[in-house]
């Protein structure tokens, strides 16, 4: 039995490079599992990949995407316990952008019945990024002041509302005057554009108290400012290189003010601290996407017949995530 996939036989520019094909249908192997996707989400890592820049890459031809979710369809030999239907995530290691994909039985990320599927393809990589940005790197306290740049990006408007969940005071650079309202409408406690010199009235923005984290996933000028706006011994965190504009050495804001420069990816750590940790940060992020606390915007969904459409779309201004489904 064939299936639709959006595959890349060499590495380039999404638009040039992707095509819709039919390929052959997997079968669950002894202790494996089929699982049809019902949605995939577009992320920026999504064209590292699909270019070849990306920290870990497929062997060619290669399904696109990393992120989705789906139900299991089919049960290998040997699977107990797994019950058909099961909405699950999508094995995104062998691609996301594909109708079903096969997986061990044991490895699967079961998704709560609560949490709404749209939420749920996008729930993967950018929430439980947010968590560990908040939860696992600086010790904050309620009250505390961080920074973020593309406030505007799922990890960003993950950042706000999670951060007004835990308690904490955000800051979030953006690069679009119309984008200050809707993240404030979502918990942000101040919005600054990009340029503006935000930094030297930081102190006004939070009544004195220092800035102990700032989330960096642009580069360029803005990490600079970020590290200005840090207080005394703050720690910047780096996830993301959205510009790949070179950042000057902040060799004076090292020395007199003790900043930190350090980095995060999700996947390395799920690697190292194991399918246990990714359980229990999930467990965190379903459970403030159950109750509302964390509820992310949708812009569309397009069927894997309008790739070209959806991705031309994720290119353009805009506030909510695209999703892909077969």
């Amino acid at each position: 039995m064939q299936q639709n996939a959006i595959r890349h036989h060499s590495f380039g520019k999404p638009l040039e490079v992707l095509q819709l094909e039919s390929i052959q249908q997997p079968q669950p192997q002894v202790g494996e599992v089929r699982v049809r996707l019902e949605k995939a989400t577009i992320n920026p890592s999504d064209y590292g990949m699909i270019g070849g820049s990306y920290g870990s890459l497929r062997e060619l031809p290669a399904v696109a995407g990393r992120e989705g979710v789906g139900v299991v369809e089919a049960l290998g030999a040997g699977v107990s316990g797994v019950e058909i239907g099961t909405r699950v995530r999508f094995p995104g290691e062998d691609g996301a952008w594909q109708a079903s994909a096969c997986v061990a039985a044991e490895d699967l990320l079961v998704v709560p019945a609560e949490v709404p599927v749209d939420q749920a393809a996008i729930s993967f990589i950018n929430p439980p990024t947010a968590y560990c940005l908040l939860k696992k790197i600086v010790d904050l306290k309620a009250g505390d002041w961080l920074v973020q740049n593309a406030g505007n990006s799922a990890v960003g408007l993950s950042v706000i509302q999670m951060a007004k969940a835990f308690g904490l005071k955000t800051i979030s650079q953006v690069r679009r005057e119309e984008l200050v309202e809707p993240l404030k409408a979502m918990g942000a406690d101040h919005v600054v554009l990009e340029g503006s010199g935000w930094p030297k009235g930081v102190a006004e923005l939070t009544g004195g108290a220092p800035v102990r984290l700032a989330l960096n996933s642009i580069g360029g000028e803005s990490a600079i400012d970020q590290i200005k706006a840090l207080g005394e011994g703050g720690t910047q965190v780096t996830f993301g290189g959205m510009v790949g504009d070179k950042v000057r050495f902040p060799t004076r804001f090292l020395i007199f003010n003790d900043v930190r420069l350090t980095g995060f990816w999700w996947d390395q750590f799920g690697k190292r601290h194991g399918v246990d940790a990714v359980r229990e940060v999930m467990a965190e992020v379903y459970a403030m996407m159950a109750d509302g606390r964390l509820k992310l915007p949708i812009e569309q969904s397009y069927p894997f017949s309008e790739y070209k459409a959806a991705i031309q779309h994720d290119s353009q201004p805009r506030l909510g995530k695209i999703l892909l489904h077969p």
